[in-house]
């Protein structure tokens, strides 16, 4: 089981803002924090269905981390290219921050051009496919995982509290995993991702009518805002070392905290995964197609792949016209989540 540091042990604490302004304290470094667990450790799914997430350290290899920041450098980061991106869902070209972070993260690195980011694509999936990850989720599932997304991070904008569900979920609610996979140690003021443990058992609201992402998207962020402080859950931003991945629960409230070290990035990849027999649900009204291809074995979905010269015009026309074509998406949503 988790274990907690020794009583009486001194600690190195972070002192940040929780998301309702509160402060709270985050460990520093590993000796801070919990160890958590081992990849071979017997208890990782039973603490998952009780917490709604667990941490597993040094799941995935140091060494492909590096291969896949260095390749991020080499090929992504100097591109003038539009790409799509996590939080708009549409092409944009890199944001950076002052520190020269890209904060748009990328949406779907097993989709992006393979012939400009090949090795960034190739290490990236081979990352987010990992053989000891998929292991993890069999043993949660009783059956393989497939994967529905993936996002790559290397600046913070600060992500709100939220459960997945109310964008993507498995057609049983509740059954997606998301992972989290620290690429770097991450440092308590760099965007640290942050999780409410226990939240997954309660339903917040259906997306949908007063609560739909394309026009009332304003009133879910402050009702799940209420809903933790009525509750009074926990907020825990975990210590993460590279290779560290943190898995959650869909109906786990989680996000990222403020940006309070904005010299140092929080480089990471996301990737959300449901059983091999579930169809995937969007915005909890939507059956979403999804374009399987394999990958170290597993499944992965190719949203928009540029692989395809259709889908090359699409993201082509998408950057082009973007108010207008972003307009006719936000009816559509509506119309479909009503």
């Amino acid at each position: 089981m988790k274990k907690q540091a020794p009583s009486g042990e001194a600690q190195n604490r972070y002192e940040i803002k929780d998301p309702l302004g509160q402060t709270m304290t985050t460990p520093v470094g590993l000796i801070d924090d919990s160890p958590y667990f081992a990849p071979d450790a017997t208890d990782i799914r039973s603490y998952y269905e009780a917490e709604g997430y667990v941490v597993i350290r040094g799941l995935i290899d140091p060494q492909a981390c590096d291969l896949a920041n260095e390749a991020f450098e080499k090929e992504v980061k100097p591109s003038n290219n539009f790409i799509y991106r996590q939080q708009t869902s549409n092409p944009e070209r890199h944001v950076f921050d002052k520190s020269g972070f890209m904060l748009n993260a990328i949406q779907n690195i097993q989709s992006i051009d393979p012939v400009s980011f090949p090795q960034f694509r190739k290490l990236g999936s081979d990352i987010v496919t990992s053989t000891k990850l998929q292991a993890i989720l069999r043993t949660f599932y009783g059956e393989p995982a497939k994967m529905a997304q993936s996002m790559y991070f290397e600046g913070n904008l600060a992500t709100w509290a939220h459960q997945d569900s109310y964008y993507l979920d498995s057609e049983k609610i509740g059954a997606m995993v998301g992972a989290w996979i620290a690429l770097e140690d991450i440092r308590p003021g760099a965007g640290r991702f942050f999780i409410y443990p226990r939240s997954h058992v309660s339903d917040i609201v259906k997306n949908g009518r007063h609560y739909d992402i394309a026009f009332n998207h304003s009133r879910y962020k402050e009702t799940v805002r209420r809903f933790i402080e009525e509750r009074r859950f926990e907020c825990r931003a975990p210590f993460m070392g590279k290779g560290d991945v943190l898995l959650w629960n869909a109906k786990t409230i989680h996000g990222s905290l403020e940006t309070t070290q904005p010299a140092f990035s929080r480089r990471s990849f996301t990737s959300h995964y449901i059983p091999q027999s579930h169809r995937l649900l969007q915005f909890q009204s939507i059956i979403k197609p999804m374009h399987l291809k394999k990958i170290n074995g597993m499944n992965v979905n190719h949203p928009k792949d540029q692989v395809s010269l259709k889908n090359r015009a699409i993201l082509a026309a998408e950057s082009r016209f973007p108010k207008p074509i972003l307009a006719l998406k936000k009816l559509a949503i509506k119309t479909l989540t009503r």
